[in-house]
């Protein structure tokens, strides 16, 4: 069972404790020396900050703005001045897919990222309340109102010049609050499954369509080609034709030529030996008869002596000469 003890029991320790005074107040002024030396600690380490490479600090004294400390060692009042560390690097946002209507009422499925950049970090904390939720909200309705001034076929075909209109619209806003769009980059794009499968007939028939023009230019082409290797095939013959006909001819000229030189050569020769020989005008006769032997022997109807009368006058007299000069001759018995 517990006992009651009463205060006379505690008597002797009370007795005890009245010389340590001195104790007491030693033992406090360590307590309050720890107390001391641990607020000093704190207060350096709340004075003495280290900033990373691609952030800034801001300094504010009472709630105001007072400077922007750089990347690296900074000092700041402890208990007075507050450093607020920023991100300046460029930073990618990637939206929630949301569902937007074309300027042709076709609705779509939609996701972009936004690369944004704090460049003034006193407007990014003065300005706006939060500027990462700001850039967030913009985007969305920046991307509802670029797709409903554009039809689905744009959106699909001019995804640079979205993402374009997107930066200019969203720098309009973003440059008030000392944040920089640097680009926007659009990265789906689902329209309805109705849709989807109409584009996919319609590729189709393009592919058909675009078979059959290129099947056509083919036959097209190598009718060209086969009529051009006719036409070329008859230049080569005309001109093969030509240059055989002007061989020809040409050897034909050289043939007459040759024939024509070897008789003017006879010619000179005959009328050489002749002249050499002095013919009487008997032999003349003679040679005139036989030529016109041989002028009586051919197959012509007609025989033309281009001979003068007083020229055959004078043959015809000389052969009369001639053959009353022969003696005659009577028959043996």
């Amino acid at each position: 069972m517990a006992t009651l003890r009463t205060a006379g029991d505690f008597g002797p320790l009370l007795e005890v404790g009245r010389p340590l005074k001195g104790l007491d107040v030693g033992i406090a002024l360590a307590v309050i020396a720890g107390v001391v030396v641990l607020l000093v600690i704190y207060a350096i380490t709340k004075a003495v900050r280290i900033i990373q490479q691609g952030f800034v600090g801001v300094v504010t004294r009472f709630g105001e703005f007072k400077d922007i400390k750089n990347p690296g060692l900074c000092f700041i009042v402890p208990f007075i001045e507050v450093l607020k560390v920023v991100d300046v690097r460029e930073t990618p946002r990637t939206g929630d897919r949301q569902q937007v209507i074309t300027r042709d009422n076709v609705a779509v499925i939609v996701n972009a990222t936004i690369f944004s950049q704090v460049v003034d970090v006193r407007l990014a904390l003065f300005t706006n309340s939060d500027y990462l939720v700001s850039t967030d909200n913009l985007a969305r309705t920046s991307v509802r109102a670029v797709f409903g001034s554009i039809t689905l076929d744009e959106a699909f075909s001019q995804r640079e010049r979205i993402g374009t209109m997107l930066q200019t619209q969203m720098e309009e806003a973003t440059d008030k609050w000392g944040v920089r769009i640097n680009r926007v980059e659009v990265l789906e794009i689902t329209p309805p499954d109705q849709i989807l499968q109409a584009m996919a007939l319609q590729k189709q028939a393009d592919q058909e369509k675009r078979a059959r023009i290129l099947e056509s230019e083919g036959q097209q082409q190598s009718a060209v080609n086969v009529a051009d290797g006719q036409r070329q095939a008859a230049i080569k013959e005309a001109e093969g034709a030509q240059q055989s006909a002007i061989l020809r001819a040409e050897g034909n000229r050289q043939a007459q030529i040759l024939e024509a030189e070897g008789r003017s050569q006879a010619i000179a020769s005959v009328y050489a030996a002749i002249k050499a020989a002095a013919p009487d005008p008997t032999l003349v006769a003679i040679l005139q008869l036989d030529t016109l032997a041989k002028f009586a022997e051919s197959d012509n109807t007609k025989l033309i002596i281009p001979a003068e009368s007083a020229a055959l006058l004078g043959a015809v007299q000389a052969i009369r000469g001639v053959l009353n000069e022969v003696p005659s001759v009577t028959p043996t018995t």
